[in-house]
This record gives structure tokens, C-alpha cells and sequence, in this order.
């Protein structure tokens, strides 16, 4: 096998390494045994352990993968949306749909200080940060967000998280959640 196959090799088991741990960490924590993060990979234990020597490494690379997540939503809904209330509107939902609350209530205790700390992960909330506030201004400028609400009230809208009852439909609940913060958020 050429190195070329194997370093895409590597980089298919690090993504997936990433995307099974960032899964689990929103469904269960932080503390999972490694080998259920690899199991659900799709990998082996020694796998994981050659991609990221401990969990903190982990944790860490999860971190950046889920702000890099997050400043790609916001990015793609300033730029596809035809204007700042549709596009924040759209970022929301996609925050709740894709169990940004969960993960973040996973990740942020045990990796605050490093995320305020390594210089990628600066850059990378300072994107999302700088695109809430982007979207926040421009609403309000138009007219369509409320006054009141700022940058901080829209973060902590990004982390809803949504209950749902024994029977009933995810994405169902999710939609009449995000449409009735929507319409408390929308100007007069």
C-alpha cells in the first residue's frame, strides 16, 4: 500500500475516531470507556490510542472538531441565507438539531481552560463568536431581532436542549421547540 492510501487511511480513522467520540461524549460524558469511543469508530482500541495518545488528547482534538463544527454552520448560514434573521434562525435550528446543549455540557467543564487557552481553539470560537455578533447586529438592524437580545442571549439559545417524550417524534419536537423560541425572539 503507498503512503499516500495510508495517510488517507489514517485520516478516514481519525475523523471517524472523532465523529463516534464526539456522539458519545454528547449522549453519555466525557468519562466513556476508550474502547466503547473506538467500537463505535468502527476502529481498534490501538487505533484510537495511535491517533490520540490519552483521553485528554481526545478531548482536546473533540473540542476543535466541534467549534470547527459550529463556525462552519454559522459561515454557511451567513452566506446562503438572503438575510441575517433567516440565517440566525437557521444556525439555531441546526445548534439544537445537531445536539450542540448535550455536547457542550460534555466538553466545556473539563476543557474550558485549554479551549481559552490553545491558540486554533481561540480562533476558532473567535469565528463564531464574530458570526453571532454579526447576525445579531444585522437583525437588529433590520428589524427583525428583537432589541433586547444580544450575542450572550443567542450562545445560550445555541445549547437548548430538547426533551422528548416516550413516543414522541424527535425532529417533531425539536421543530415546535425551535419555532416557539423563534417567534420569542423575533421583533414586533
Amino acid at each position: 500500500m503507498a503512503a499516500e492510501e495510508l495517510r488517507a487511511d489514517a485520516r478516514s480513522n481519525r475523523d471517524q475516531i472523532l465523529a463516534a467520540a464526539l456522539s458519545v461524549f454528547r449522549e453519555r460524558g466525557v468519562d466513556v470507556p476508550m474502547k466503547e469511543i473506538a467500537d463505535r469508530a468502527g476502529v481498534g482500541v490501538g487505533t484510537l490510542y495511535r491517533r490520540f495518545p490519552d483521553r485528554d488528547a481526545l478531548i482536546s482534538a473533540a473540542a476543535s472538531a466541534y467549534l470547527a463544527g459550529l463556525a462552519d454552520a454559522a459561515a454557511t448560514a451567513w452566506r446562503e441565507e438572503p438575510d441575517a434573521w433567516a440565517a440566525l434562525a437557521r444556525f439555531l435550528r441546526e445548534c439544537v438539531q445537531k445536539g450542540v446543549g448535550g455536547l457542550s455540557s460534555a466538553i466545556e467543564p473539563v476543557a474550558h481552560s485549554r479551549i481559552r487557552a490553545d491558540p486554533e481553539l481561540i480562533e476558532v470560537r473567535g469565528t463564531v463568536t464574530d458570526l453571532i455578533n454579526r447576525m445579531t447586529a444585522r437583525a437588529k438592524a433590520d428589524g427583525t431581532l428583537r432589541e433586547d437580545i444580544g450575542p450572550a442571549d443567542i450562545a445560550k439559545l445555541m445549547t437548548l436542549q430538547i426533551y422528548t417524550r416516550p413516543g414522541e417524534s424527535h425532529p417533531e419536537a425539536i421543530d415546535r421547540v425551535v419555532d416557539i423560541m423563534l417567534n420569542g425572539l423575533r421583533a414586533r
